[in-house]
């Protein structure tokens, strides 16, 4: 008898690790790290949760993987660019790619992750300063100075309660309770945020880091 054909018959691609990683990454990034289990992430891959340990150890091996990926999506600039180029851009796209993964700035810091993203992502980093011309000791000192304005920056603007979007209307909110008398410069900057809409600019603390890097280069 003639094997049965047609859509019902057709068998779904094997898993793979890249593809579990992947969906866990859109449920963390959707309901947030803490709900992510293997449960939700079988059914989300339509497998049993078991069938999940054939492509990643356990719950541990799963959280280093995505964190590998995502750091494998920053922009880390080649060999031959310019040291301070460089460590702009790549800090530019870090930022960016840990707002677009709320739940990954904590991960990335309270992980010991080694994976080829995390790799890649400090090889080009002390490349980059080791090239331009800063020590050993210096360029340990650029990239923790610099991953302590990008980490702390970011994990402020993610636990903001508004958006940034919102900060005039917040502003305007507290301006009303503050007498401007007996803190004249608290009322001063809210009500400056209240009519400009402006808030923290991550890119201003960078250019004053790589600045201030940039004199310890010269002689």
């Amino acid at each position: 008898m003639p094997a049965p054909t047609g859509p019902k018959s057709e068998r779904r691609a094997p898993l793979n690790r890249e593809q579990v990683l992947r969906a866990a990454i859109t449920l963390a990034d959707q309901d947030g790290i803490e709900s992510l289990t293997m449960r939700k992430l079988g059914q989300a891959v339509g497998v049993e949760a078991m069938s999940l340990y054939n492509h990643v150890k356990n719950k541990s091996d799963l959280l280093d993987g995505i964190v590998d990926v995502v750091l494998g999506g920053i922009d880390v600039p080649p060999a031959g660019t310019h040291w301070k180029t460089a460590m702009r851009r790549r800090s530019i796209s870090a930022h960016e790619t840990l707002l677009a993964h709320p739940w990954a700035a904590m991960q990335i810091m309270s992980r010991f992750n080694i994976g080829p993203g995390m790799t890649r992502y400090l090889d080009a980093t002390l490349g980059r300063l080791r090239e331009g011309g800063f020590s050993i000791t210096g360029a340990l000192d650029a990239w923790h100075t610099l991953d302590s304005h990008l980490f702390g920056f970011t994990l402020q603007q993610l636990n903001l309660p508004f958006g940034a979007d919102e900060a005039p209307q917040v502003s305007a909110s507290v301006l009303g309770g503050i007498p401007a008398n007996e803190y004249p410069y608290v009322a001063e900057v809210i009500g400056h945020v209240m009519r400009s809409g402006r808030v923290e600019d991550f890119e201003l603390g960078l250019d004053l880091i790589l600045d201030g890097l940039e004199r310890t280069l010269q002689p």
